[in-house]
């Protein structure tokens, strides 16, 4: 398993993509604590903090599939540098401008949310061009999954020890510093500048216009909505049995599962379609949620959070290589940015649900958001199984061959007519 990893990260440009996306995620994974550390420091109230992170949301929500769209157009240089520039600029006339006048604060959330680049999208189409065999890809998305998870336990890590050292101003400043650094690590290399997406049908729906693809972003909403939904139900859990501390344990059990799950799953070849393997992992994933609304004890509800992780990583992983294979022909970007979105829009939507829930039923109707999220997810595959199944159509495997460092269309591992691992059932 290990070897595998090591093996992927010495391809050329492999480990330099990866860190260059992690560290240029880095404002958007961490903007939420950040804008809500600035704006208290400023004497700015919970609720506003909430706005202004809202808004950035919102507009980071618009901003990736358009922005991603671009990229498949224009292709990612011309797109993400100066995308990754305008969004840190909106942080630093945040940064700078403060709380009043308040609209230009609002301005700055937008600026900086809407103008967010694609990075996550970006790499995920970027691996088949880079990796030299099928299985690698597949393995690739394993360690993207888990390289996700550590950065979002990382990352508010780095904003607090910015802040202890310096100010909240100067967290802003350094993360979005870091932010345009890892963009430009990104886009000056080699995959990056030479990466072409595949011709293209006019179409104003763009990747929507899969049905596949909707099916797969129509599940994930609800998984977003189920870790969001988890999110405030464990600092509801920590309120009645010991503080922030346990909250903190429970997500962090979470993320450990998902980090082992995401590790052990991509460590090896799995035979069958993807699409049947997705639906067995949500299944999956929704049964580890279940268990949760039991609330027991401190250390056994952190043993079930842990369990309740271990799946989320090889769902997404999964999906990936779903998403890809649906994707229509020059729009894998875009795809891969709409399920950024899908699973956001999705995590605010299970924030603003468990809240109520949680207030009028307590701790356990909190955590029956969740696992309503996992029979939901779970339940879209099911009734709409037969849009993924039917899946992009086979291809005859080619005869020619390249060189490792000759670039190649958009995923076109096999040169299908369309994007995708056509050629074999397998991930």
């Amino acid at each position: 398993m290990a070897a595998g990893y090591g093996e992927l990260l010495r391809t050329p440009h492999a480990a330099r993509l990866l860190t260059g996306t992690l560290l240029g995620r880095l404002p958007n994974a961490t903007a939420a604590l950040a804008v809500l550390l600035f704006a208290r420091a400023e004497g700015g109230s919970y609720a506003l903090a909430g706005a202004l992170s809202a808004v950035y949301g919102a507009a980071n929500a618009v901003g990736q599939p358009l922005l991603g769209r671009a990229v498949d157009r224009l292709g990612q240089p011309r797109v993400m540098l100066p995308a990754a520039v305008a969004s840190a600029l909106g942080m630093v006339l945040f940064a700078v401008a403060g709380l009043d006048p308040l609209p230009v604060a609002y301005a700055a959330m937008l600026i900086a949310g809407l103008f967010t680049p694609p990075l996550e999208g970006g790499l995920r189409a970027l691996w088949p061009t880079v990796l030299r065999r099928e299985d690698q890809v597949h393995a690739a998305y394993a360690l993207d999954a888990v390289a996700q998870e550590v950065m979002f336990a990382v990352g508010p890590l780095l904003v607090t020890l910015s802040v202890a050292v310096w100010s909240e101003a100067a967290a802003l400043l350094v993360i979005n510093a870091v932010g345009v650094a890892g963009a430009l690590s990104v886009v000056v290399s080699r995959p990056s500048r030479q990466w072409r997406s595949a011709p293209r049908e006019a179409h104003w729906l763009g990747a929507l216009r899969s049905p596949g693809l909707l099916v797969l972003l129509g599940s994930f909403f609800f998984i977003g909505l189920a870790l969001g939904a988890i999110a405030v139900a464990a600092v509801a859990y920590a309120d009645e049995h010991g503080g922030g501390v346990v909250s903190s344990a429970l997500l962090s059990a979470l993320g450990v599962g998902a980090l082992v799950g995401g590790i052990v799953y991509g460590g090896r070849t799995w035979p069958g379609a993807p699409e049947r393997r997705l639906r067995l992992l949500v299944a999956a994933l929704a049964l580890g949620y279940l268990p949760l609304t039991l609330v027991p004890g401190v250390v056994p509800m952190t043993v079930l959070a842990g369990v309740a992780g271990v799946f989320l990583a090889p769902a997404l992983a999964c999906a990936f290589v779903v998403v890809d294979r649906h994707a229509p022909s020059g729009t894998v970007t875009e795809a891969f940015s709409w399920l950024v979105t899908t699973f956001v829009v999705g995590n605010a939507v299970g924030t603003a649900v468990a809240g109520p829930a949680v207030q009028l039923g307590g701790v356990a109707p909190g955590f029956a958001v969740p696992a309503a999220g996992g029979a939901a997810a779970l339940a879209v595959l099911l009734a709409a199984q037969r849009y993924l199944l039917a899946g992009p159509r086979p291809v005859v495997q080619p005869t020619t061959h390249r060189t490792p460092d000759e670039p190649r269309a958009e995923n076109d591992r096999n040169h299908a007519a369309e994007p995708g691992f056509r050629a074999r059932h397998q991930a």
